[in-house]
C-alpha cells in the first residue's frame, strides 16, 4: 500500500472513531437505551443514525460524478442487490448480538482503546464467531464475493 492510501486510511479510521466517541455509539448503555423501543427508549441515537444515513448518500452522490475513486483504480461497490437467508441470517445475528451486548463491530474495535474487559470479551468473541463462520459455512455456496 503507498503512502498516500495509507495516511488517507489512517485518516478516515481517526475520523471514524472519534465520530463513534462523539456521538455515543461506544457507549453500550446509550445504545441498549437506543434499542430498548418498549421501555425506556432513548431517541438520541437516531440522529447519528440519520447522520450517517445522510453521509452515505452525499457519498454515492458525489461517487456518481466522479471518474474513478482518486486513491484506487475504481469503486468496489458491491453489485449483488439480492435479500437472500444468508443475508437475512446475519443481519438478525447482528441484531440479536447488537441487542445483548450493546456493541457492534465498528464502536467494539474502537472501544478497545478503552481498556475495558468487556469490550474485549466481545471483540474475541465477534472474531471467534467469523473464524467459525469460515469453517462451517457451506462449501457449495462459495466465498462471498463482490463483482467488480
Amino acid at each position: 500500500m503507498n503512502t498516500p492510501r495509507l495516511l488517507a486510511a489512517f485518516a478516515s479510521g481517526l475520523l471514524f472513531g472519534a465520530g463513534l466517541a462523539l456521538s455515543g455509539m461506544m457507549d453500550p448503555a446509550r445504545v441498549l437505551g437506543f434499542l430498548d423501543v418498549a421501555g425506556a427508549w432513548d431517541p438520541s441515537l437516531a440522529f447519528v443514525l440519520a447522520g450517517a444515513v445522510g453521509v452515505s448518500a452525499l457519498g454515492y452522490a458525489v461517487k456518481a460524478r466522479m471518474p474513478r475513486p482518486a486513491l484506487a483504480d475504481r469503486f468496489e461497490i458491491p453489485a449483488n442487490r439480492s435479500v437472500d437467508a444468508r443475508l437475512l441470517g446475519g443481519a438478525v445475528l447482528f441484531g440479536i448480538g447488537w441487542g445483548l451486548a450493546g456493541f457492534c463491530p465498528g464502536p467494539a474495535l474502537a472501544g478497545l482503546t478503552l481498556g475495558l474487559p468487556e469490550v474485549a470479551l466481545f471483540v474475541a468473541a465477534m472474531l471467534a464467531g467469523m473464524l467459525l463462520f469460515r469453517f462451517i459455512a457451506p462449501r457449495s455456496t462459495g466465498p462471498i464475493t463482490v463483482s467488480r
